[in-house]
């Protein structure tokens, strides 16, 4: 873990950077120090396939001459003087850049909230291979599954410390357990495949290795006996799973840094309608233990639970300070670091929950398509164009009938916002989630 000691250690070191830099020439500078470390088993058919441990420590130094600025990165240990005078005669000779620098001192967070973001537990490569082990095991033994894909278990941490020359220091730590399995069933041409995980911030709040174990035999036996479904159109009910992967589409929609760059195919539409009226898309930072929760962005500003989206309407993009600037606005404290950088992301987003139950979705459709895997690069995010192959379940009478692969699904992103319908069977522990969604009126392509 990262006790009191090592954190004081990180937040000399960031501060020394910070006055290093402002010592070689810089008018303003951040740094920031990043700890990781994470292990892992993987097994399969009973045996250990691979094991894991590793460790980092870096610092990455921001500085501001004017309007050019300049990043550098380095191990922990780097000599701070040597790195701000590499930084500061980089950025003499960048470009300008209007829209760089740090973040308005007003916006810092003052007393950072405890998020309740770290677990201490220790988990031994032992107690990884027995997790492992137990998942592929009650996998296996769903009759109907064939072979193991592999399963695996890990537990790590990472921890950032973060000081700007305006008087901001902050510095929080994260946990994260997971657990996953992925098995074959059926024989020769008739084989089919799928997988569970779980993943958690702490240790306790894990999914049960056998219960993983069960759902992924149980998902991949009920794809057996795939055929294709008619081409036409279709009302498609996206699985959770994937309808996760439509809300992280429209978080890529309203990124800031997109739409300053004009390569999202909602830039216009601030204030305007890009959903349903009954849609509504939430973004919280400080969601206690939240898989993508922070006391403070990659700047040290505190951001604050926003409708995104609200009756359909949208109300925010995600912004940095860079991007906000580009914008003509103020950043809302979704600035991620990423090494040197920081651009804007979505931190805990949701497709906030409809009235219906997934089953009432359902059972109100005469015919239509359950999706439960997407793959495929098929959505252009510049037009919204939106093509993937799909596999899942046909919809008969209200009710999940024959499973269905090889086919594709298609519409725009932009009308399938406005013809999205939300069931109420979000589950918020993910970084971005969404409950089952019924989008009416797209295209399939199969037989």
């Amino acid at each position: 873990m990262i006790d009191a000691p090592e954190a004081s250690k990180l937040t000399d070191r960031v501060a020394a950077l910070v006055e290093a830099a402002k010592r070689a020439g810089a008018d303003a500078a951040d740094a920031v120090a990043v700890r990781g470390r994470s292990s892992g088993v993987s097994v399969r058919l009973g045996k250990i396939e691979a094991t894991e441990a590793s460790e980092s420590e870096d610092v990455s130094l921001r500085v501001f001459v004017g309007q050019r600025v300049a990043s550098v990165s380095a191990t922990a240990a780097s000599d701070p003087d040597a790195l701000a005078e590499r930084a500061v005669a980089m950025a003499r000779v960048s470009p300008q850049d209007p829209f760089q620098g740090l973040a308005d001192a007003s916006l810092l967070a003052k007393a950072p909230v405890d998020l309740d973001l770290f677990d201490a537990t220790q988990v031994s490569a032992e107690q990884l291979k027995e997790s492992a082990l137990a998942a592929e095991e009650a996998a296996l033994a769903v009759k109907g599954v064939t072979n193991s894909s592999g399963s695996s278990a890990g537990a790590g941490l990472g921890g950032l410390v973060l000081a700007t020359s305006h008087g901001f220091v902050g510095q929080y730590v994260a946990s994260r357990f997971s657990r996953s399995t992925s098995v074959i069933a059926g024989e020769g041409t008739a084989m089919e495949r799928d997988y569970d995980f779980s993943s958690r911030q702490h240790y306790a709040d894990l999914d049960a290795p056998e219960a993983i174990g069960r759902r992924a035999g149980e998902r991949a036996v009920r794809r057996l006996g795939a055929r294709k479904a008619k081409t036409g159109p279709v009302d498609v009910v996206f699985d959770p799973r994937v309808a996760r992967g439509i809300a992280s589409h429209l978080a890529g929609a309203i990124n800031g840094a997109s739409v300053a760059r004009k390569t999202s195919f909602l830039r216009d539409m601030m204030g305007k309608k890009v959903a349903a009226s009954a849609i509504t898309v939430t973004d919280d930072p400080l969601r206690r233990r939240g898989q993508a929760s922070r006391p403070f962005d990659g700047e040290g500003v505190e951001g604050r639970r926003l409708l995104m989206v609200e009756n359909g309407i949208l109300n925010h993009w995600f912004l940095s300070t860079s991007a906000a600037r580009e914008l003509g606005l103020a950043t809302n404290g979704r600035g991620a670091r990423s090494g040197s950088s920081v651009s804007p992301s979505s931190t805990n987003l949701a497709i906030e929950p409809g009235e219906k139950t997934p089953q009432e979705l359902i059972g109100a459709l005469k015919t239509g398509f359950y999706v439960t895997e997407v793959f495929g690069q098929g959505v252009n995010m510049v037009t919204g164009e939106y093509s993937r192959g799909a596999s899942g379940f046909w919809i008969e009478n209200g009710e999940l009938t024959y499973p269905v692969s090889e086919v594709t699904i298609a519409s725009n992103l932009k009308t399938m916002f406005l013809n999205m319908v939300a069931a109420s069977d979000l589950d918020r522990d993910f970084g971005t989630a969404a409950p089952t969604l019924l989008i009416e009126g797209m295209t399939l392509a199969g037989s």
